[in-house]
This record gives structure tokens, C-alpha cells and sequence, in this order.
């Protein structure tokens, strides 16, 4: 068995992030669940559960249709971690902005799972998203510094 190349599949995902997020900013619900694998779980940042890319598309299509009318998704890719040649976790930045809104601090985190589809192409297993909560983040750091990632 050989190595896979991990440039190429670094950058097979960071495509597929940017397809989602194109998708996202399109207002493009079945391009944004076309992303996911058919038996995909999206966790939003307000706790709802989405189950598979066909409904995890048609959810967004009605939130692009609403609250997340002219939005985009700004992300930065913080780490990505390969865990053999079939998956990778990806840990992301971001932020939903209205359209023609400056960048600003990216108050959201994600966890994503990626998995190889039969077609070699990369899928968003799972995404899990959470709202970052600095000033929380400071004080436990102050209080308890032991709780300060080693990377932070």
C-alpha cells in the first residue's frame, strides 16, 4: 500500500471548505449539502441536528431563504489532521457575515470529520459547530491556568 499524497489531500479539503462556503455565500442550499456524505450529521452553533447532505441542504436552502439571507461564511482553517488515507478532522475559524461586511474576528469554531468518497473525492462526514466565548476563555485561563491548551 502506498503513502497517500497528503498535499493533494490537503488541498482536496481545503477545496471542498471553500466549495461549502461558496455554496453558503451562492445562497446555494443543494450545492452547500452536496458537500456532506449521504449519512452526514451537522450540529449548528444553536444545537440543531441535521442528518445526511440532502437534508442538511434542504435545512439551509430554507435558512438562505431567511435568516441566513445574503450571508457568507468566513473561515480559516486552524488545523488539519490526517488519520490514515480514508479521514481527517479539520478544526476552523469562522464567522456569518452579511455580504459586502468588512472581515472581522471570527467568533465561531467547527470541528469537521472528513471522510474519502468511493469516488476518491472528499466529504464532510460531521461538523460541529460552537460559539467562542473569549472573555469566558480568559477568565478560566486566569482562574485555572492549568485549563490553557498548549496550544493556544
Amino acid at each position: 500500500m502506498t503513502t497517500p499524497d497528503r498535499a493533494e489531500d490537503t488541498a482536496a479539503v481545503h477545496a471542498l471548505l471553500r466549495r461549502s462556503a461558496d455554496a453558503w455565500a451562492a445562497g446555494d442550499g443543494a450545492a452547500y449539502g452536496a458537500c456532506f456524505t449521504e449519512d452526514a450529521t451537522d450540529v449548528t452553533y444553536v444545537g440543531t441536528v441535521y442528518h445526511g447532505g440532502s437534508e442538511i441542504g434542504r435545512a439551509h436552502q430554507a435558512l438562505f431563504d431567511s435568516f441566513l439571507k445574503d450571508t457568507r461564511l468566513d473561515t480559516d482553517v486552524v488545523s488539519l489532521r490526517f488519520h490514515g488515507p480514508g479521514s481527517a478532522v479539520a478544526v476552523t475559524r469562522g464567522a456569518v457575515r452579511k455580504h459586502g461586511a468588512k472581515t472581522g474576528r471570527l467568533d465561531k469554531i467547527a470541528t469537521y470529520t472528513l471522510v474519502r468518497r468511493a469516488d476518491s473525492s472528499w466529504g464532510i462526514a460531521a461538523v460541529q459547530k460552537t460559539t467562542r466565548r473569549p472573555l469566558m476563555e480568559a477568565f478560566s485561563f486566569r482562574m485555572r491556568p492549568a485549563t490553557r491548551p498548549a496550544a493556544s
